[in-house]
């Protein structure tokens, strides 16, 4: 069969083409018309075994190696795993018109494993051929061939071989009977017939001769030329090898075939596999062609483009050779005869074996998690076979399904592979050991490779090792007081990217000073108030509000979750306040149960009675014990006046039936003292008959009012309190001195100041004056308004009227209750003592240390005020 002419490269370079088993890729068959050849491309083989016939009278007859080798056909491979078969246009078989068109059909057997099917192709081809020297001559590996004109027998020596078919006219109705053989024992006749018994393939065209001489031939010899010995004269050629270039000497002129005399070299031709190059592809692939005196002198790159690495094992050590088949085409005529001459030789170059050191490359990036190699560089026809770590021999399907990933990759600019190999730091094979907050990862292996072709098999044995910083990840601890909930972030290990979440938003800039963020290298804190809309309210009991504080750390670009914190906690809060005058107060506040509640359509048991003010966290409810349904009870020494805040029942019926959430419900209640008695001492004094004087000291009072608006004409009434706000209402304050007709004497505020409790020292306290300055720290600053004498005021420096801006405490609490205080200075310009006296910040003038004491007055005394409750609004 013909199967044995091919090299064992060719039918397993693809064997290791894919080590993970995917599907065999479909057979291209190409077939090429190259000058007086034919050239069919069968592949990519992938390691089966490939039949070829010749089709003649729909008969399939094998070509095998003498029938090759007699009728004109050859093949090779390429890198790429691809069977190339050569078939000369005056081939056996060949279909011959008119010695112009030449067609030859082939029927292709493809046979794999045991488990495969066998597949069968067929290719024809028509080749044009008109061009035809007076002599062609091809010199391939396994044959000889030589074509000249019928019209012209005389003296044609055949290449290696001399013929005499006829030393007459070959017109018609003459046939050739005998070949002579010139040797170097002399001339050697013989008939046709015999011949054609001893391989010689001989064919009579209508206009041509040829005769074709299988390598192996008796009558073939060798011959020495320029001091070289070749087994043949297709082998008379000089090949000499350097580290990285094939030079190929071809003598120009081929004896006997130039013989004649002299003769002219008309046309040079290179090709690759049969294949012609121009200039401009030479160029690319860095073959040249040169001439001198001698040789044709041809230099190829070892490793490129159109050849290929075999591989060999010597002593444990990996060898490569290159191998490329080049074609020389010449074509020359003689002057004595003038017929031109066509030769055009195929010669395998092989080269001596090259050292290949095997390499492996630690891509590792230990941040990864995933040891990264490759090994290399290796020919075409190897393949990885297994891996064996410490405790086991995996194959390649055995990795794969372990989640290694294993690929092969030819290198840029070579026809040499490598294989790349990746296993994460979790298998099991791989080794870790940790200390001193590191953590060292080693993987042990050995590949286990095999020679296809060859089926010879060699080890490379490789150490990897990566040192990870341990990753300690961001964390979130928290707790809370009666007022706060405070948030500890800590960062983890440098470079960690996360974002924090609190309740339902990101942590922003403006968030994060808005909640008093601090931070330093390694961690940042934070402080929620309770009634913050970042805090989620579970519970409303009697005395207090059950609410949770929600931190999220995750992973901004993979959107993971590094840690989640949930803080709840018990705040002190009295949502409902009842006043003496009979007033009440309440705050309804949405509940996380409740999440589709509108707190503004929540009333009181009178359903017309509604929040005075609301948003989508809370509503707040002011109204009398006598309106809006309060009921009232009576109970030892207390009365008990109770309310509810619900939805309106037309709200109610509106809910769908299958809604599972809950309804809102909250009761509300005062307890009022029915009896209660008070001591009061005193003192009597004898009446005596004559007056009675005492010498006593005299005290000033001070009052403080809050005015309906900046004309100061209205005040609030004392039984109106308290008192309802909102923060879009500036606040208008008067603090008048009573009793005192001293024009000398004036009134100055020192310090004024807002808490939250009554108790003019309780916390938190928000400033509002200074040292008689508005606070500079505070970005809604309070607006000293003048004082003039009118009606009711008759001195102008008994009075003092400020202006509080109501949005500075917008972003502080809920519902802010306010009680306001300022100290009071009384000043007197009889005992100059310095201080306040100075004057008010009205006067801009007046405010630096120095023109203060200029113009500073005695101090006459102290007193201190105090107003509220204000309750402000959102």
């Amino acid at each position: 069969m013909f199967l044995i002419l091919i090299p064992r490269r060719i039918f397993l370079l693809l064997a290791a083409a894919n080590i993970e088993a995917q599907q065999k890729p479909p057979i291209n068959i190409r077939a090429k018309c190259l000058g007086n050849i034919m050239r069919v491309d069968v592949g990519p083989l992938g390691g089966s075994l490939l039949d070829v016939a010749v089709i003649i009278n729909n008969t399939a007859i094998v070509v095998t190696p003498s029938i090759a080798a007699q009728c004109g056909f050859s093949m090779k491979s390429d890198s790429f795993g691809n069977a190339l078969i050569y078939i000369s246009l005056q081939n056996c078989f060949a279909q011959n018109v008119d010695d112009e068109l030449f067609t030859t059909a082939l029927q292709l057997r493809l046979q794999g494993n045991q488990f495969s099917q066998e597949e069968v192709y067929q290719v024809a081809e028509t080749c044009q051929y008109d061009v035809w020297a007076s002599r062609e001559v091809i010199c391939d590996y396994n044959y000889m061939e030589v074509s000249v004109k019928r019209a012209t027998p005389e003296d044609f020596p055949l290449c290696p071989l001399v013929s005499d078919m006829q030393k007459r006219s070959m017109d018609a109705g003459f046939k050739a009977t005998t070949i002579v053989f010139f040797t170097p024992e002399g001339k050697k006749p013989m008939s046709l017939l015999a011949a054609q018994q001893r391989g010689y393939g001989i064919g009579n065209t209508p206009t041509r001769l040829v005769l074709r001489s299988p390598m192996i031939a008796p009558e073939t010899f060798m011959q020495t030329v320029n001091l070289s010995t070749a087994l043949h004269i297709p082998k008379l050629k000089l090949v000499f090898f350097t580290q990285s270039t094939i030079t190929w000497y071809l003598p120009w002129q081929m004896d006997p075939m130039t013989s004649s005399g002299q003769f002219n070299l008309l046309e040079v031709h290179f090709g690759i596999n049969g294949q012609k190059l121009d200039a401009v592809e030479m160029q690319a692939r860095e073959y040249s062609v040169a001439l001198n005196d001698f040789y044709i002198v041809t230099e190829l790159p070892i490793g490129g483009v159109g050849g290929y690495y075999e591989s060999h094992i010597q002593g444990d050590l990996y060898y490569v050779s290159y191998m490329i088949e080049p074609m020389l085409e010449l074509l020359w005529t003689e002057d004595a005869t003038h017929e031109q001459t066509r030769y055009k030789v195929f010669f395998h170059i092989t080269t001596h074996l090259l050292p290949q050191p095997l390499e492996l490359i630690d891509n590792t990036v230990p941040g990864e998690k995933m040891f990264r190699m490759t090994l290399g560089h290796f020919a075409a026809d190897v393949a990885l076979m297994n891996i064996t770590f410490p405790a086991e021999v995996l194959s390649m399907p055995d990795c794969s399904a372990r989640g290694f990933n294993i690929l092969e990759h030819m290198s840029p600019n070579t026809s040499l592979k490598v294989f790349t190999l990746q296993v994460p730091f979790a298998d099991p094979a791989v080794l870790q050991q940790t200390g001193e907050g590191v953590t060292v990862y080693s993987l042990h292996l050995t590949f286990g490779l095999l020679i296809l072709d060859q089926l010879v098999s060699f080890s490379h044995k490789a150490y990897l090792e990566a040192v990870v910083q341990d990753i300690v990840p961001p964390s979130v601890s928290g707790g809370c007081d009666n007022h706060n909930f405070y948030v500890l972030v800590k960062y983890g290990s440098p470079g960690y990217n996360f974002q924090t979440m609190v309740g339902k938003r990101y942590m922003t800039p403006s968030l994060a000073q808005h909640y008093d963020s601090m931070e330093n290298g390694t961690h940042f804190s934070f402080v929620v108030p309770f009634s913050a809309p970042d805090v989620a309210v579970e519970a409303i009991e009697a005395s207090s509000t059950r609410s949770r504080l929600d931190i999220v750390l995750s992973n901004p670009e993979t959107n993971s979750q590094i840690q989640e914190l949930s803080v709840a906690c018990n705040f002190p809060s009295t949502l409902t306040e009842c006043f003496p005058n009979g007033t009440m107060t309440a705050l309804a506040l949405k509940l996380e149960s409740v999440p589709l509640l509108n707190p503004s359509q929540l009333t009181l048991a009178d359903p017309s009675c509604g929040p005075v003010h609301s948003d989508d966290r809370y509503a707040f409810f002011v109204f009398t014990v006598n309106s809006c349904g309060t009921t009232r009870k009576f109970m030892t020494n207390v009365m008990l006046y109770e309310n509810e805040i619900s939805l309106p029942d037309e709200l109610l019926m509106k809910k769908s039936p299958t809604s599972e959430e809950p309804e809102y419900y909250l009761k509300i209640s005062c307890f009022y003292d029915i009896n209660t008695s008070q001591t009061v001492a005193f003192n009597t004094r004898l009446r005596r008959s004559e007056p009675y004087a005492e010498n006593s000291k005299g005290q000033l009072q001070v009052v403080m009012r809050l005015a309906l608006d900046d004309s100061y004409s209205a005040f609030q009434n004392y039984e109106e309190y308290p008192l309802a706000k909102y923060l879009q209402q500036p606040l208008y304050f008067e603090v008048e001195l009573l009793k005192s007709a001293n024009p000398l004497i004036s009134l100055e505020l020192e310090n004024c100041w807002a808490t939250q409790g009554k108790d003019r020292t309780s916390q938190p306290r928000w400033d509002l004056i200074i040292n008689g300055c508005p606070n500079p720290a505070d970005p809604y600053q309070v607006v000293f308004h003048p004082v003039w004498t009118d009606a009711r005021v008759g001195y102008p420096s008994h009075f003092k009227r400020f202006e509080i801006q109501t949005f500075a405490f917008q972003n502080d609490i809920l519902i802010l209750q306010l009680f306001v205080h300022c100290d009071i200075v009384i000043c007197d310009s009889k005992n100059p003592l310095g201080g306040i006296c100075g004057g008010q910040c009205s006067n801009p003038k007046q405010t630096t240390k120095g023109e203060m004491d200029d113009f500073s007055f005695g101090v006459y005394g102290f007193e201190y005020v105090s107003l509220g409750p204000i309750r402000l609004n959102l």
